[in-house]
């Protein structure tokens, strides 16, 4: 499985109209080889860079949808409408939707992370990153990922 974005490339900027000293509008993401058993698709987006890369402390998530149908080829910039059956989770700015890069020091890494899983999740309400993970563990039939990374002009 794989995950790629029209972007940019695997471990290359982000560019600033994606983050917060941008339009912090969702980038594009498209997949392909989804395993043919899949029941659906994870999407978690998290910078495990939190505060400083150079002392990290935890990871902030700036998106989980779960229940992606697993013939969705990927989610268009600035998404506004998701696939039916599409749920969000919360992020770490304590709600659901996209919310882009916008490190405090340093260059950051951005995951994003594509999960397929042999099942189609509960209605979980609106998860945090840890029981969405909780959820789907277990169930995980492929993995793919794309880093970007980011720091602010300052």
């Amino acid at each position: 499985m794989q995950i790629r974005s029209s972007a940019f490339a695997h471990n290359e900027p982000i560019p600033a109209k994606y983050t917060c000293d941008g339009q912090d509008l969702s980038p594009p993401l498209d997949w392909s080889d989804v395993p043919a058993e899949a029941k659906s698709l994870v999407l978690i987006v998290d910078d495990p860079d939190v505060p400083d890369p150079a002392a990290p402390r935890r990871s902030w998530v700036h998106w989980l949808l779960y229940n992606l149908p697993p013939d969705c080829p990927g989610v268009a910039e600035a998404t506004r409408s998701l696939p039916p059956g599409t749920r969000e989770g919360v992020n770490d700015w304590g709600r659901t939707g996209y919310g882009g890069p916008c490190p405090p020091i340093g260059r950051h890494r951005y995951f994003h992370k594509l999960y397929a899983l042999d099942v189609v999740l509960p209605d979980l309400g609106r998860p945090n990153k840890a029981a969405l993970e909780r959820a789907l563990q277990g169930h995980v039939l492929a993995h793919a990922e794309l880093v970007g990374t980011y720091s602010r002009r300052r």
